[in-house]
């Protein structure tokens, strides 16, 4: 046995262009983000918790008001040698600690509580919007986005957890100033110094240089952290890379195993690794220089309120416990002020998530059709109407093509504009090349697939049934896989084991209720002989079937048709097929003439219809 060439080619590198936008701030799209829940009907329970964590925090900022002033009664007490007053302030200490304890836990407490409601309400809206209208099969198919899953998983995650802790830490900051500022400016007095021969007086001097400080280290480390949202932003999304082909070799074990692919399999992986690596280095390059400036600035901080405050402690115009309450005020105030240096590692994560949901929203919006000039894409219609059977009025086919660049979505032409009319009961057989455009004609008859333009009238009431080469199988009970997209309890137990074993499946009756992962657990072949077990539930009106027997043999694949043409008599069965044993039971062919300008004719028991179809090919796929 051959082994095949690599397959599994590693994404090209994000270019610089792309990871300036992707460390963009986007200030009004994340707003946009954040303010839905606040006006949802969730909102009165979010605002509630929002409402009891801010008075939680700022019962602990006026704790710590208590706790500078206890600092200097304290230290005072002890510069004095007063024991009496010394026990007296350890039993307030406690009591103190004690509410600050609670106070804590429970903000705690309550913000993971709001941190859960608001990602439950912002994954629903998400969910929602990425299942209707196909917008998860158009996304995959313009690749407008990468990992979904990791979006709605991890994303929304890091979005919501870090809009709160940063939002109430940033409150913490704002009211935490504002209660010691003021302490600051009265301990801290003024502070005259000569210059020029003139003498200068500076009131409240250590707020001056709390501000100071401050700015000089957020300027800084925003200068040296600022690329870590771009970088943390492609680190996301390489780790989804690398798990979604771990998942996908562990679906596709069997055949990569037959293949004896396991040196492609592990240059693949390697080869995203080693992505993952290289830009994780990049990462501890900055992260270190960030961790530089922000660990110099906050151990600096401790010891920088002394010097400054030395003097006057040493020229005895400050007492032991008025230095220790000017530290302790000096150290909330710089702590405050520094909230953008201390908050900037996480800054940087939940900016990266926000941009990822800020993309994956857009190519949402774009899926679901709501800038049609912007992407021009021509939907195709497909609506119910008082119609014998289904009617195809001058459907046009085109492919999507994604700009170089990510842009805009342009159409490549598949065929020319044709009509069509299939009736009940009537048995059509679509063959031709690979390549023609058999299976975008059924997504485009699906309503899945809106590049082109055209008309599609499907009866009212009619039940369409699309079963595809390979069908999908939930993971979950048999009957589950049975049943879908219905539960397994919607048809009784009787009904189930009596179309598998029409379906030749009589060896799995008795595991209806057996929990497992359906589509490694079955051959091909049981999973498509399932198919048709689900086609004899559903009892369609009208089932496509594309290439649906195609693990089977011809033996097989003859008693499955048998059993669809016995079981639905009144159904039209337009199938896609290769084989020419399947034109046995189709007295009607859709057929790709590659001659005469390449089109499409319909015929009728051998012979060309009347009306020929006009199906010509314009760009062969």
């Amino acid at each position: 046995m051959s082994t095949p060439t690599s397959v599994t080619v590693p994404g090209p590198a994000v270019p610089a262009r792309a990871l300036k936008i992707q460390s963009r701030l986007r200030v009004a799209e994340t707003w946009d983000l954040i303010k839905p829940y606040w006006k949802s009907e969730d909102r009165k329970a979010g605002l509630g918790l929002l409402a009891f964590v801010v008075a939680l925090n700022l019962g602990i900022v006026y704790i710590n008001v208590l706790l500078n002033e206890w600092n200097r009664v304290f230290y005072n007490a002890l510069e004095q040698h007063d024991y009496v007053s010394f026990k007296t302030l350890l039993i307030r200490f406690s009591w103190i600690a004690g509410f600050f304890i609670v106070a804590a836990i429970s903000r705690q407490y309550y913000t993971m509580m709001l941190q859960m409601r608001w990602r439950t309400w912002m994954t629903g809206r998400f969910m929602d919007h990425w299942l209707s209208h196909q917008a998860y099969y158009r996304i995959e198919q313009t690749h407008a986005t990468d990992n979904p899953d990791q979006r709605l998983a991890d994303d929304l995650r890091s979005f919501t957890d870090g809009a709160l802790s940063l939002s109430l830490g940033l409150l913490n900051s704002v009211v935490t100033l504002i209660s010691f500022v003021g302490i600051l400016w009265t301990v801290s007095g003024p502070i005259s110094f000569m210059l020029g021969g003139s003498e200068i007086t500076i009131p409240g001097y250590m707020v001056w240089f709390a501000v100071g400080y401050a700015v000089i280290g957020s300027l800084i480390a925003h200068l040296v952290g600022r690329p870590l949202i771009g970088l943390s932003f492609q680190q996301e999304q390489y780790e989804a890379d690398f798990r979604f082909t771990l998942v996908r070799l562990r679906e596709n074990s069997e055949p990569v195993a037959l293949y004896r692919g396991e040196p492609t399999e592990q240059a693949g992986l390697r080869s995203r690794f080693d992505r993952i690596r290289a830009n994780w280095n990049q990462l501890m390059r900055y992260t270190r220089r960030l961790t530089f400036v922000s660990s110099g600035y906050g151990q600096f901080a401790i010891i920088f309120p002394l010097i400054v405050a030395a003097p006057r402690y040493f020229a005895g115009k400050m007492t032991l416990g008025g230095l220790m309450q000017m530290s302790s005020a000096f150290g909330q105030v710089q702590s405050a002020l520094s909230w953008f240096v201390d908050s900037y590692a996480t800054l940087v994560g939940w900016k990266a998530a926000a941009n990822r949901l800020i993309d994956f929203r857009d190519a949402i919006r774009v899926a679901e059709r709501q800038d049609q000039e912007h992407t021009g894409v021509r939907d195709i219609e497909v609506d119910q109407a008082d119609t014998d059977g289904i009617r195809i009025d001058s459907l046009a086919l085109a492919l999507p093509v994604r700009s170089a660049q990510g842009g805009q979505i342009s159409q490549r032409p598949l065929v020319a504009p044709f009509s069509l009319e299939i009736g009940p009961g009537e048995r059509w057989l679509v063959s031709g090349p690979s390549g023609c455009g058999k299976s975008v004609l059924f997504r485009a008859l699906a309503g899945i697939w809106p590049y082109g333009s055209g008309t599609v009238a499907l009866p009212r009431s009619a039940r369409t049934l699309f079963l595809p080469q390979r069908s999908y199988l939930p993971i979950g009970s048999l009957a589950d896989a049975l049943a879908y997209p219905d539960a397994g309890t919607a048809h009784s137990r009787e009904a189930l084991q009596g179309v598998l074993r029409q379906a030749q499946l009589g060896a799995l009756t008795e595991q209806l209720d057996m929990f497992d992962n359906w589509s490694l657990r079955l051959s091909p072949g049981e999973q498509q002989r399932l198919a048709f077990a689900r086609a004899l539930l559903q009892q369609p009106d009208y089932l496509f079937l594309d290439e649906a027997t195609s693990a089977l043999d011809e033996e097989t694949e003859s008693a499955m048709y048998r059993l669809m043409v016995a079981s639905l008599p009144d159904a039209a069965i337009v199938s896609i097929a290769h084989r020419s044993t399947v034109a046995a039971f189709h007295d009607r062919r859709l057929r790709y003439v590659a001659a005469d300008g390449a089109h499409w004719e319909a015929e009728q028991d051998g012979q060309r219809a009347a009306a020929a179809v006009s199906y010509r090919v314009v760009h062969e796929a």
